[in-house]
């Protein structure tokens, strides 16, 4: 599970095994998870974040995105 980004609290990671699954990202903090597609970017999954920290998120996600797809592209090929 390759980590792309640490923010404050939060994780962002690809699991190796989903390179057949368009772009996305997964974040974690404590014991919360959510996913988010990276073309465009949309929640796809939350689980335990509350919906203003969820934005939070999706703001930083927006904001990494560039780095996030080239991530994703160099680890995937």
């Amino acid at each position: 599970m390759p980590t792309v980004l640490r923010d404050g609290p939060y994780r962002f990671y690809f699991y190796s095994h989903e390179g057949s699954e368009p772009p996305h990202v997964h974040v974690d903090r404590d014991d919360r998870s959510a996913k988010f597609w990276l073309d465009p970017v949309v929640v796809g999954r939350n689980v335990g974040f509350r919906m203003v920290e969820l934005g939070r998120i999706e703001r930083l996600v927006r904001a990494h995105q560039t780095v996030f797809l080239e991530s994703w592209h160099d680890y995937f090929g």
